[in-house]
């Protein structure tokens, strides 16, 4: 393929934005289109990131014969639809977290990309910072010794209203889908899948969970202690324990800029990688490494492992009988 890759976006929403602008800091990236579900928004969308090919409708975009790969940003319950939309046209495909509503929508979106032999990828963006990819090689290199806890949270308050996309059901709403998804991703990066889930959730007025907590138990005794909320406002920080050491990484740590190496005995010593753009940059650039390489997936974020976050957060609801209406 070209040096150049040229992106569409499906959907005009805040996220959509974010990534628009992530794209600007990302060498090789063209945004060449857009897609919205009317031409008014498309436009005003296009006019926002000077882009030059304007879709009234997903499908449009799907088929613009301009287009390489395609950012899915719409709400959770379309993530699967609108995703197939594209694999079936052969387009590359970043497909916003959460994945999906389910494992069993992940599963069909998964299976349909491995058919065509199209690129597909989770847009978890914490992963390809360049603190996480420092904590990685960190971790790696066994200054911390071996990881045996993971505390993390993402919470934060918002005024009830019932008509907000969080709080519906319909929507996918609640903590867990939302930011949940990140503390989850983080342990199942550090630590795999959990042998044994435990946790409790406050489910709202509306039926979506407003707090939840939950622990993670590993084959080899490791443990995270993970939390979501979005009525309640938490510290938004990661603590990766060791035998040897302790990395913190600072608030926001889903917005990962410093990690804080803490070894046992020493001076905390404060790490800050170089760091370009608004984040959003670094997922559309290992789209890019990874297409350019030949991949049908990435191995920072295999399909596999997003299907197995989709799966736990499956458990999850389950053990607080939280169901979205779309759902068997």
């Amino acid at each position: 393929m070209a040096d150049t890759l040229r992106w569409g976006i499906l959907g005009t929403g805040a996220i959509a934005h974010k990534f628009a602008t992530g794209l600007t800091a990302a060498l090789g990236a063209q945004l060449v289109a857009v897609g919205s579900r009317a031409q008014e928004s498309a436009d005003t969308f296009a006019d926002t990131f000077n882009i030059p090919r304007r879709h009234a409708s997903y499908e449009a975009l799907s088929a613009d014969p301009e287009v390489e790969a395609i950012y899915v940003s719409t709400p959770h319950p379309f993530h699967a639809a609108n995703s197939m939309l594209c694999l079936e046209a052969g387009k590359a495909v970043l497909c916003e977290k959460p994945f999906t509503i389910n494992a069993q929508e992940a599963d069909a979106v998964i299976a349909l990309a491995r058919q065509k032999r199209v690129f597909l990828m989770e847009a978890m963006w914490t992963r390809y910072l360049p603190a996480i990819v420092r904590l990685r090689e960190l971790i790696a290199s066994g200054v911390i010794g071996e990881v045996r806890m993971l505390a993390a949270d993402f919470g934060f308050r918002t005024g009830f209203n019932e008509e907000s996309r969080l709080f519906d059901l319909a929507l996918g709403g609640g903590g867990l889908l939302d930011v949940g998804v990140y503390p989850i991703s983080l342990a199942y990066m550090l630590l795999g899948a959990p042998a044994h889930i435990a946790s409790t959730a406050h489910l709202g007025a509306t039926g979506v969970d407003e707090q939840a907590a939950w622990l993670f138990r590993y084959a080899g005794g490791q443990i995270a202690v993970l939390s979501s909320a979005i009525r309640t406002n938490t510290p938004q920080e990661a603590y990766i324990i060791g035998t040897e050491a302790t990395i913190k990484i600072s608030t926001p740590w889903w917005d990962a800029n410093e990690l804080i190496l803490t070894r046992d005995g020493q001076a905390p010593e404060v790490i800050v990688p170089l760091r370009e753009g608004n984040g959003y940059n670094y997922e559309a650039l290992e789209v890019a490494r990874c297409l350019h390489a030949g991949l049908l997936e990435s191995p920072l974020m295999p399909l596999d492992e997003t299907r197995a976050i989709m799966a736990t957060m499956d458990t999850l609801r389950a053990q607080w009988g939280l169901k979205y209406p779309m759902e068997p």
